[in-house]
């Protein structure tokens, strides 16, 4: 999704002293079902995903554009004991020692490891043109929880107003031919969105 880098870094900033956000109900819920291996959140943001899985002693890349946000989740971290560390832009291998390993990236242009991550969460963020590096990058047997918002958003407030960022109604069940769904929802009350569970073969 494009946005301005500065916008989104004044955004999280204004927001830094502000409790952190709580994890995704849909990530709550399937927590104890996800694998514990090397993990990305993709688009991050100020970390609700990460520190949660983190919190459970995995290995998590945290990637973002935002310098702001990726600030903040290193503060949020080191408050909860969390180990955690930045790595060089462009060489995000997948993170295997527990806590936080925070890569900046630009995700329009990111190169995502091959066969790096045991989980890979994305919730809130749609960029259609790296949907086959996901696949690419989970190993055999890694799973993928996807979650964004459909054009459904549209008839609610919040959420982006662009259509180019709105999945159309059941694009989400067909956007990874190369995984197997494990679970697939879409909601339209309140919001418009659409959940993603997929595992890749072994």
């Amino acid at each position: 999704m494009a946005a301005n880098t500065a916008e989104w870094d004044a955004k999280h900033r204004a927001a830094a002293d502000a409790p952190a956000a709580e994890p995704a109900e849909f990530v709550r819920e399937l927590l104890p079902l996800l694998p514990t291996g090397p993990a990305l959140d993709l688009a991050c943001g100020t970390g609700r995903h990460s520190l949660l899985l983190a919190g459970r002693h995995q290995a998590v890349t945290a990637a973002d554009f935002s310098d702001a946000a990726l600030e903040i989740l290193e503060r949020r971290s080191l408050e909860a004991r969390i180990a955690v560390r930045r790595v060089e832009h462009g060489n995000a291998a997948g993170n295997r020692s527990p806590g936080i390993q925070l890569w900046r990236a630009d995700l329009e242009r990111v190169r995502l490891p091959e066969r790096a991550f045991a989980l890979i969460v994305c919730v809130n963020y749609l960029q259609r043109s790296i949907f086959a590096a996901l696949e690419r990058a989970l190993i055999p047997g890694g799973v993928l929880l996807y979650e964004t918002f459909t054009v459904a958003q549209l008839e609610f407030g919040g959420g982006p107003r662009n259509r180019e960022y709105l999945l159309e109604s059941g694009e989400l069940r067909c956007a990874f031919p190369g995984l197997r769904t494990l679970f697939y929802r879409e909601l339209r009350a309140g919001k418009g969105i659409a959940g993603l569970i997929a595992r890749k073969a072994d």
